[in-house]
Order: C-alpha cells, then structure tokens, then sequence
C-alpha cells in the first residue's frame, strides 16, 4: 500500500509518493503550466511511467493546493494549511512554525508539539513577499531566478526596498538600475523586502523557533538567510521543501486506508 500526494500550486505541481512505513519512495515536480486539470493529469501520466497506478485497490490519492479541486482522481481533498503542517512534522517533529511561501501566497503556520495546526496567517491578497514577486523582480534585472538566488549572497551594500507594493517596488529596482546600482545588492534588499514581510507575519501569528521553510521560495538562499536575520534564529530547509504539501497530502491519504504515522 502506498499513500499519493498531489499537491497543484500556481506555479509548480509536485506529487509524492509514501509506503506504509513513512520512507519516501518517489517525487515529481514539474511547472503547472496555463491549466491546473491539465497538470494533474501529466501528473498521473509521471506516476504511470514510475509504475504507480492511481486507479489500483492499495493505492489512495488525496489533492492539496491551489488546484486541487482539479485533480479528479483524488480519493479526498485536504487544504495546503493543514498538508504542510502535516508534512513538516513528519520531517521534523520539533519543529514548531512552518514558513510556507508559494508562488501566489506566503503562510505562518503554528504548530502543537503533536504537529496539529495552533494557528496560522496567510498573505493572499498581494503578491508582495511570495515567489511570484521575485519572478517578476528577475524578469526586470533580466536573469533567471537561481541566478538571483546565487549572486543575492554576494551583496556589498545595503539597498532597501521600501515600497510594500510590487508595481512600486518593480519602479524602485529600475530606478536603482538606472543609478547603476550593483545588481547583487538589489537583489539583497529584495531577499530582506521578502524576508521582512514574512517576519511580521510570522510576528502575527506568535511563530516560536524551531523554524521550518517551505515552498519553491525555500531555494532561494539568499531569502532564507534574511528572514534567519529577520526572525533572528535559524530556520529548516529540507530536501523536500519544494513537496512539504504533497507529502502531508501522501500522508493523509495512508490514513484513509488505516495507516498512521
């Protein structure tokens, strides 16, 4: 028997696979692309070819995501709050606030020592301060984004980004372009824009360290080393950053054949 995640976000769709013992067999990342039906079925597709049949008697598929309503071999849907924190744990169990920043919204989520969700804050209403923001901040400094995550370590002076706004902030960057602003330290003062706001939010939700980061935005080094500045204590990336969501999903979906974790 084996649990499957799928977990369709604005930008990536990822899927996990879990066996019975809670080892993780197999993952999948792959863009999302214009339709969130059409990537669930590349999905399906992905699981085939590993030799996992969704449709099978000792198989369970649960969705999560943005897009999970679009998954139609979904046995049962569970939101991305409650699958990261579910993820997270299984990761880690000390781990107490989970940093989720997605394509289209970032979330602090808090949790119990038995990992249940205590509470969480959610930023969905501006793409300031999610990956989003920093894909349309690579396009200005015309680069691609692990480029960014790379050269927004080398920083040698303090830029700030002071609008809270993404059109305006965009302004800000070109405007530092035109003073031949040395692309690494805008880039800086993006990673503490991104970090800052994510620190009120996890200020918001009373977030307490253990930290863990989750989300394609957990890539981005220079990011996490802000928001450890920002929240002045270290903060968890994992391997499986990028399919927290799937996992937890994968894990909920072992549950309903009686398996617990």
């Amino acid at each position: 028997m084996v649990g499957i995640g799928i977990d369709i976000g604005s930008t990536a769709a990822k899927a996990a696979v879990v066996e019975m013992d809670g080892a993780i067999a197999w993952t999948c990342v792959m863009p999302t692309g214009y339709s969130s039906v059409d990537a669930a079925e590349r999905l399906r597709g992905e699981l085939a070819s590993a030799g996992y049949d969704v449709t099978g008697d000792d198989v369970r598929v649960v969705a999560t995501g943005y897009g999970r309503v679009a998954v139609p071999y979904a046995h049962k849907v569970v939101t991305e709050i409650t699958c990261h924190a579910r993820g997270a744990h299984h990761l880690d169990p000390a781990v107490r606030t989970v940093i989720d920043i997605g394509g289209q919204d970032s979330k602090v989520i808090r949790l119990s020592e038995s990992g249940a969700v205590e509470t969480f804050a959610m930023n969905d209403k501006c793409a300031a301060g999610t990956g989003r923001f920093l894909e349309m901040m690579a396009r200005t400094l015309q680069m691609k984004l692990p480029e960014m995550s790379e050269l927004g370590l080398d920083w040698h002076n303090d830029v700030t980004i002071s609008s809270m706004c993404t059109v305006f902030a965009e302004s800000e960057v070109v405007s530092l372009i035109a003073r031949s602003t040395a692309p690494a330290d805008i880039i800086h003062g993006l990673n503490k824009s991104v970090a800052g706001k994510t620190a009120a939010l996890a200020r918001r939700t009373g977030g307490v360290a253990p930290f863990m980061m989750t989300g394609g935005v957990a890539r981005n080094r220079g990011v996490v080393k802000e928001l450890e500045t920002a929240l002045k204590a270290p903060v968890e990336v994992s391997e499986y950053s990028q399919l927290c969501g799937s996992l937890g999903a994968a894990l909920f979906a072992l549950e309903k054949m009686g398996v617990k974790l």
